[in-house]
């Protein structure tokens, strides 16, 4: 077709476009002057916020905002931002007209002339409360099958802890009994050392029972991978059968990692169980430490990374089953011998950590599980040699 024979292209009248935005009713659609002030109001602003276009026309749009908000001048900031920028996008609390607030969704976007000049800004507002009610409840289911999670695990390891206190009590009555009927000081006074460091160890003990099971908000700070490593060895070893044979191996100079201490924690101490019910009544776990360079090749990860790998040699999982083995739920275990949300607990925590996790496992031959989280850049912690 010749170029003269093309159809022109096709304008929406201007009735007819106010007619669309007018019809609009699940979003808040108004322009503004340059300067802040209300200039358009559709059907939905009016739902939304409560106001009729009478009487918000010529108002600055930080009527909207809380008094917080505008004591910290954010509608002033919003405002330059567009401005500066072209757009600019907030999300937080409004106020309608009955006083009353929303979570809103915000978006700002600068409108120009045929000469480039700047005449006024569109504004978009959504109000978004049942999808941030949603979230927060969702979040509080989480923390709650953490929580779930940790009672769990703080019950594989009753038996053992139980047997280690056992023994620590044994060696501090029988040292106190000896000490009691000694006449010699030099044997009272080996009596006491012992008695003294059955009673550190327990302490110790209890410490880290204690940091393990204490419910806390999300709190992520620098940590030393060789103290969780060997945090984690603590803990394991006391729910391994005697059979089962445990291996930490640290690579030296580790960077730190920022994360939060508990759930790292708890996913290790799960991926551990994992291994060990792998196994059964004998074989060997290693816990390995090191650090890599990424370049993409897992989950599109860049840079250094911490991997915390954890193998066994147990019988290994079935290729069918391996690709839902993160899912919520999902278990091969027998009823009642697992809730199928270690995994998924251990997913979420390394997605939220800006990192991932892997499975590698061929039957009879065994299974690795790593960890990928994101080193501190430039950090460099002598630690594990």
């Amino acid at each position: 077709m010749p170029a003269t024979d093309r159809p022109a292209q096709s304008v929406m009248p201007e009735a007819r476009y106010e007619q669309l935005v007018q019809a609009v009713v699940d979003y808040a659609i108004y322009m503004l002057d340059p300067d802040g002030h209300v200039v358009s109001w559709n059907a939905g602003a009016q739902r939304i916020k409560g106001y009729r276009a009478d009487e918000v026309i010529g108002k600055h749009f930080s009527l909207f905002f809380t008094v917080e908000d505008c004591a910290e001048g954010r509608p002033e900031r919003l405002l330059r931002q567009a401005l500066e920028q072209g757009v600019a996008q907030d999300e937080g609390w409004r106020v309608r007209k009955d006083g009353t607030q929303f979570w809103a969704l915000a978006a700002l976007d600068v409108i120009r002339d045929e000469q480039g000049q700047i005449i006024g800004l569109a504004k978009v507002t959504r109000d978004i409360t049942d999808r941030r009610d949603s979230a927060l409840q969702l979040d509080a289911m989480r923390a709650q099958l953490f929580q779930a999670q940790k009672l769990e695990a703080l019950g594989q390891l009753t038996g053992g802890l139980a047997h280690d206190f056992n023994n620590l009590l044994t060696i501090i009555l029988s040292s106190a009994r000896l000490a009691i009927n000694s006449q010699d000081p030099g044997r009272t006074r080996r009596m006491l050392e012992h008695i003294l460091d059955a009673g550190q160890r327990g302490t110790q003990l209890t410490q880290q029972l204690l940091s393990f099971a204490r419910y806390r908000q999300l709190s992520v700070a620098r940590i030393s991978p060789a103290e969780v490593a060997g945090s984690i060895r603590a803990l394991a070893e006391h729910a391994l059968p005697p059979d089962i044979e445990l291996v930490e191996q640290v690579q030296a100079g580790l960077p730190a990692i920022e994360v939060d201490a508990g759930q790292l924690q708890m996913v290790l101490l799960n991926m551990m169980f994992n291994a060990r019910d792998a196994i059964g009544t004998a074989g060997r776990i290693d816990l390995v430490v090191d650090s890599v360079e990424l370049a993409g090749e897992v989950e599109g990860l860049q840079g250094r990374y911490l991997r915390f790998d954890v193998r066994d040699d147990g019988e290994g999982i079935d290729p069918q089953v391996l690709p839902r083995i993160f899912e919520p739920f999902f278990t091969t275990k027998p009823f009642g011998k697992g809730t199928g949300l270690g995994l998924s607990q251990a997913y979420g925590f390394a997605r939220q950590s800006n990192g991932a996790i892997r499975v590698a496992s061929q039957p009879g031959k065994g299974t690795c599980m790593s960890l990928y989280l994101p080193a501190c850049p430039d950090d460099q912690l002598q630690t594990g040699e």
